[in-house]
């Protein structure tokens, strides 16, 4: 190729792109500037009202499960702590999905079945209140010790339950504890508690 032909060649090319200079639009500058301005006259001209050493000072024992005025453990709030995100702040549980607490049949017969149900937990197809609910509950056993798991299932017989019905003791919390301390597995749902109920 002589170089009169590569000169050719070259001129029917195109140019290589460049960017052009896109200046910021003046109305942003403006914006940004005024925001700027109002930041540094907040900021110099808020009085804060507290101190720098003002500050969350709590300590782990703030977090504690408080005593009534009886001394007993508060089953309402292990409740609202524990329980809620299922079976919801009223005990009606959520249709088809999480089983209700308030008339359920589980929490209002035997103490003893509920409080082997807060022990171990429930795995498999439970009927409650005529509807059958397939799920996994939780075992407490290790979370709540028989003081916490005694207030829990007193709340949930009394205030979601029936209020003339005994409180659960620790005593029968310990006993029901003891009687299935090798149990580390949940229980079978109603495979495995309607024969306790008998």
């Amino acid at each position: 190729m002589t170089d009169n032909r590569k000169y050719e060649a070259q001129k029917r090319e195109y140019e290589d792109p460049h960017e052009d200079v896109a200046p910021v639009p003046w109305i942003l500058l403006l914006i940004i500037a005024g925001l700027f301005s109002w930041g540094a006259f907040y900021i110099f001209n808020t009085h804060f009202r507290y101190a720098a050493t003002v500050g969350d000072h709590r300590v782990p024992a703030d977090f504690a499960v408080p005593e009534t005025e009886g001394g007993d453990i508060d089953g309402h709030q292990l409740y609202v702590a524990q329980c809620v995100a299922c079976h919801q702040a009223t005990g009606a549980g959520i249709p088809g999905v999480f089983p209700p607490l308030v008339g359920s049949e589980w929490v209002l017969r035997k103490p003893e079945v509920l409080v082997q149900i807060l022990l171990h937990g429930i795995s498999g197809e439970i009927t409650v209140k005529g509807n059958k609910y397939n799920g996994v509950m939780p075992e407490f056993r290790d979370k709540f010790n028989d003081a916490e798991l005694a207030a829990v299932a007193t709340y949930l017989r009394t205030e979601l339950g029936d209020n003339s019905v005994d409180p659960v003791s620790v005593d029968l919390v310990k006993a029901e504890r003891e009687k299935t301390a090798d149990k580390t597995d949940h229980w079978n749902g109603d495979a495995d508690l309607a024969p306790m109920e008998e």
